[in-house]
């Protein structure tokens, strides 16, 4: 026998050329489909849980404007505007933001002047960006020129403080 024919033998038959490329593509083939069935049962898997929340109630804000211990910055004239102070205080244990003031009813003055009807007095707040109150404080909010006087109001306004009510949006 021929040493170059054994030696043929020895090694077995060459590789065909594209075999080793077949094999690797089906291989790569597999590996993927295998991975997007893991990824599908990731994604579609049930599972089973308990949880509670509870919601509690909003306590009412309140309102009050000028308050001992406040102080005006600007008075009110005939022909003329004022700011509107208001002590606003949130009860709450968490914080609250104020998105609006609206008038809530007619304007009256303190019972030291009985004359002063129709006061001629208005409440036209600017529109507002949300002012937040944290929780359980108080906070003064100033609405510059949010009251006017007519030049109509009688003489026994002079020296009135003013009761304006007003309705205030609060969300959480």
């Amino acid at each position: 026998m021929d040493i170059s024919r054994m030696h043929r033998i020895r090694q077995g038959k060459p590789a065909r050329p594209g075999r080793l490329a077949r094999t690797a593509a089906a291989t790569t083939a597999l590996c993927l489909l295998g991975g997007v069935g893991s990824a599908y049962a990731y994604w579609t898997a049930a599972g089973l849980g308990s949880g509670s929340a509870t919601n509690g109630t909003m306590q009412t804000v309140t309102v009050d404007a000028l308050v001992p211990g406040d102080t005006l910055q600007s008075s009110l004239v005939p022909g003329g505007s004022a700011d509107v102070v208001l002590r606003i205080t949130n009860p709450n244990p968490h914080g609250v933001a104020i998105h609006s003031v609206t008038a809530r009813g007619p304007i009256t003055a303190d019972t030291g002047h009985p004359g002063c009807a129709p006061t001629g007095v208005t409440f036209t707040p600017a529109q507002m960006t949300s002012t937040a109150i944290a929780a359980n404080t108080s906070v003064l909010l100033t609405l510059p020129g949010a009251a006017s006087m007519s030049t109509a109001s009688p003489s026994a306004c002079q020296g009135a403080q003013f009761t304006i009510p007003v309705t205030l949006e609060v969300r959480k």
